[in-house]
Order: C-alpha cells, then sequence, then structure tokens
C-alpha cells in the first residue's frame, strides 16, 4: 500500500509518498510558511472589488483574487490561505487567500507516518529522495530513450520531452514521464508539455492517454495538438520542488544540514559555497539545531571552488 513517510528537518518538512519503495508523490513545507488551509485571522488594507489586499498580525501580505465583499477597509477579518507564498524570482507575488467565516486553525496536517530524525537507516533516501532532490535542482529527468528538461517560468513550467527513440514512441512514453513527473515534484498551476511532432493522430491520443493514465485528478488538460504540445492545469497550493530550487542557496543550505546529519555524531565544519554558508549565518537558529543532532559544535567555511550543491561536513 502507497504510505506518506514525513520527516521533519531543519528548516522545512519533507514528505514522500512511497509506493512500491519508490516515491510517486512529494512536498517540502518551508519553516515559517503559513500552509494553504490555514484560517488566519488578518486585517483589509485594500478593499478592491477583486484583488483586494490583508496583511497579518506579522505584516506579511495576501492577495484576495475575488476581494472581501462586505468588510470596510481597515477591519479585521478571518481568511483562508490558498496558495502558500512562493519563494524565488517574483518574490513580491504575494500569498493568496479568500475570506473565510471559520476561527482560525492550521491547515490539516498530513496523514502519515513520521520518521525519527535523524537515524542510521535513510528510509527516505532508500526510496530515492537524493535522487528527487537532483532532479529538482536540475531540472533534468532521465528516462529509457530520453529525458525531459523542466523550466519553470512566471507564466508556467514548461517540460520538454527530447529522446532518440521513434518520434511516436517518444512522443506517448515522454507524456507519461512528464505525468508522472509533475506529481513526483509536486508540480502545480499552468504546465506546458513539448512533445516530439507525432505524425498520427493516434499517437497524439495515445500520448493523452499517458497524461490521464499517471496523473491523478483533479487536472484539466488540452488535446496534443499538431506540433506535439499539451497545456495542463492543475490546483496549485504551494510551491514545487522545481520552483523551491531556484532559491539556490536556502534550497542547498537546507540538502547540506540533511545529508550532514547522517554524517557520525560529534563537532562539524560545514564547507560549502559562499551562497550557501551565507544562509547558515543568516539561521543561526539552524546551526544551533544541527548543533543538537550532531552532539557537538558547529562551524562553517566558505569555499568559492565548492559547487554550490556540494556542501559537505568535515570533522570540527
Amino acid at each position: 500500500m502507497p504510505e506518506w513517510l514525513i520527516e521533519r528537518g531543519i528548516g522545512e518538512t519533507r514528505a514522500a509518498l512511497v509506493d512500491r519503495g519508490e516515491i510517486v508523490e512529494a512536498r517540502i513545507d518551508l519553516e515559517g510558511v503559513t500552509l494553504a488551509g490555514s484560517v488566519i485571522a488578518a486585517r483589509l488594507v485594500s478593499a478592491a472589488l477583486r484583488n483586494a489586499i490583508a496583511r497579518d498580525e506579522s505584516g506579511i501580505e495576501y492577495l484576495l483574487p475575488k476581494g472581501a465583499p462586505g468588510v470596510a477597509e481597515g477591519a479585521p477579518l478571518n481568511i483562508e490561505i490558498t496558495r502558500a507564498a512562493i519563494p524565488g524570482g517574483e518574490p513580491w507575488k504575494r500569498p493568496v487567500a479568500r475570506v473565510a467565516d471559520q476561527a482560525p486553525r492550521q491547515a490539516p496536517p498530513l496523514e502519515g507516518r513520521e520518521l525519527s530524525f535523524p537515524t542510521p537507516a535513510d528510509e527516505l533516501g532508500a526510496a530515492g529522495w537524493n535522487d528527487l532532490i537532483d532532479e529538482a535542482r536540475s531540472g533534468i529527468v532521465a528516462f529509457p530513450g530520453g529525458e525531459l528538461r523542466i523550466s519553470p517560468t512566471p507564466a508556467m513550467t514548461l517540460i520538454d520531452v527530447d529522446g532518440w527513440l521513434d518520434l511516436e514512441e517518444l512522443a506517448v512514453r515522454g507524456a507519461g514521464e512528464a505525468a508522472r513527473a509533475i506529481r513526483r515534484l509536486d508540480i502545480g498551476g499552468s504546465i506546458g508539455i513539448d512533445l516530439p511532432t507525432a505524425g498520427s493522430k493516434a499517437a497524439r491520443q495515445k500520448a493523452a492517454a499517458a497524461i490521464d493514465e499517471h496523473l491523478p485528478q483533479p487536472f484539466e488538460r488540452t488535446a496534443v495538438n499538431g506540433f506535439g504540445f499539451v497545456q495542463i492545469v492543475r490546483p496549485r497550493t504551494r510551491a514545487s520542488l522545481v520552483e523551491l530550487a531556484q532559491d539556490r542557496g536556502s534550497f542547498e543550505a537546507r540538502a547540506l544540514l540533511r545529508r550532514a546529519a547522517f554524517e557520525p555524531v560529534g563537532p562539524k565544519r560545514l564547507v560549502a559555497h559562499p551562497a550557501v554558508v551565507a544562509v547558515l549565518e543568516s539561521h543561526p537558529d539552524w546551526l544551533d539545531a544541527f548543533s543538537r543532532q550532531v552532539g557537538g559544535a558547529v562551524g562553517l567555511r566558505a569555499h568559492a571552488h565548492v559547487p554550490i550543491s556540494g556542501g559537505y561536513a568535515e570533522k570540527g
């Protein structure tokens, strides 16, 4: 039976749906980000009929696309988060919410098995977590006969399918692999898949059927057109793993803390790219938590020749 595994790390909570030893779906929730489904107290700061703006007590602003009918500017209200903040290249984009008549509450928790962390046995790693993180940071997903190249843009996430199979076979297989990657990397919103141009209508229909087979509802899609392009729209309640990876310094800092947590206990020095070290220096609470995990003092050493994803731990 598929099972959600939940691992509470430093700066993030990781979750993976594992089926027959393989991750089929995953998500990362960042520390300090209010999750979709939460209801919070706020105050209306702009009472536009559409795209009103509310602000919570910590100063974070939320976009209310449907406005706040009947609420005066400056008045208190409760709002339900429908899309959490999306980090990365567009920090001006506000999280999205709607007016709620419920009392403030946290988002419903994800049901799954909580893993002890760290432990000698890395259950997430055994299911392919490290490979998944590589896919997120590189945007490249290899499969027999080809590969996907995933590129997040402000308008949509684009997936290009390329390879060396017969074009019709590549279109069908690539469509299925793209659907699996969308689910595995938690990609939502508007998604465009550029398949090889299949010469027959039957091949295009098989490619569309492969998407339907591997991507669970809810989603909407177009037909595969004559140029091999198909558009998918899925609910988007949080950042995908690919979007999180665009914030490279923070993404790699958290990944380094996870890798180093499996090293032998004792004092450590984390050696990493200067951008990663800068993030760790800005989060002394992360370093304190890591020090407690490893049972010793933690130091940092910036090294410009270390790849941004290549940080490591050495004895302190």
